[in-house]
């Protein structure tokens, strides 16, 4: 593993690979009474979020102290950001705080990036979500499911995604998380194809690892996942689409187009789900949607890249033997 995790594209296919199979050691602590392993202790975790955000930054918090590290949760609204504090001067008093790694989310692309090569901290840093740039950690966590639903807990062990059809559907344009998940998709072997609006596509889309349609009717039957993405208003200024229901016509999943699926094909959402538009509640609350599953495993994930970035490369919980390493709880 790298010092920093700040793009998908950063991983090769055995960092991917090591990172799900950590994760799958990791998920066994949620079956214990007490979800706790004793790793990270005496280690501090910065989530520094400048956006707002429920689920990562949660999962962030959950990941470090069920590893035992001390978690310091800094917000931009009542901090001194919001009286023109700039990055530099919250990163060196992270530095000067002891911080050994810095969970950040910004409204700016680039924003992690800069944080990790300019020298202010020293510690590991970790992007969770930069504008509409990236977020590794949700594309990780996407795997992970997929890899769960698609091969099994178990027999997925060291293998990747290869031959997997994935379908990202919906506002390609401003998401990270489409961004992530082509990078990682491809490099653990599946096929990509991003459906939307020709308006909610990206400049330069032909140069990234996947195909792109725009008729979500004619790749949908041929799916292992279909991802759908929420429409992200808060960083639109101009009208990308006639109506939201001619949008949730032609884009949308509803349970006409999920009964096309595979029998083994699964639903995906990164969240927050706008039900109705994207998605119907049918597709939503069905066992075919993994979307609860997706922040359960957020968790793992986050546990896995912290333990790794942080801890080592040993067996987070049990040597070979079945004998406990010094990762594993004492009773």
């Amino acid at each position: 593993m790298k010092r920093h995790l700040i793009s998908a594209a950063d991983l090769t296919r055995d960092d991917a690979v090591l990172i799900l199979d950590t994760a799958e050691e990791m998920a066994r602590v949620a079956d214990r009474p007490i979800k706790k392993l004793p790793t990270l202790r005496g280690r501090t975790v910065v989530n520094l979020f400048f956006e707002d955000s429920t689920r990562t930054r949660i999962s962030f918090e959950a990941a470090a102290k069920r590893l035992s590290a001390d978690v310091i949760n800094f917000s931009a609204k009542g901090s001194s950001v919001s009286k023109g504090e700039s990055l530099k001067d919250t990163a060196l008093t992270l530095e000067a705080m002891g911080a050994d790694a810095v969970v950040i989310r910004h409204h700016d692309s680039g924003a992690p990036h800069r944080l990790a090569t300019s020298g202010w901290i020293g510690g590991s840093v970790v992007n969770a979500g930069d504008g509409t740039h990236e977020h590794p950690t949700q594309a990780l966590l996407d795997a992970f499911t997929m890899r769960r639903r698609l091969v099994g807990a178990d027999a997925g062990l060291g293998q990747d995604l290869a031959g997997r059809r994935i379908t990202i559907v919906g506002d390609i344009l401003h998401s990270r998380v489409a961004r992530s998940n082509v990078h990682l998709l491809h490099t653990l072997g599946a096929e990509v194809t991003l459906v939307a609006p020709p308006t909610l596509v990206p400049i330069g889309v032909e140069r990234w690892p996947c195909e792109v349609s725009y008729d979500l009717d004619a790749v949908v039957a041929k799916s292992d996942a279909v991802m759908m993405l929420r429409v992200q208003r808060e960083r639109m200024n101009a009208a990308f689409f006639p109506t939201e229901r001619e949008y949730a016509r032609r884009y949308g999943l509803d349970g006409d187009r999920m009964s096309r699926m595979p029998e083994h094909a699964i639903v995906m959402h990164p969240g927050p789900m706008n039900r109705g538009m994207e998605i119907t509640a049918e597709v939503a609350d069905s066992p075919r949607c993994t979307a609860v599953e997706q922040v359960t495993n957020g968790v793992s994930i986050r546990m896995a890249v912290l333990y790794l970035l942080l801890g080592g490369n040993e067996p987070a919980l049990t040597a070979g033997n079945g004998t406990s390493t010094r990762t594993e709880e004492s009773k």
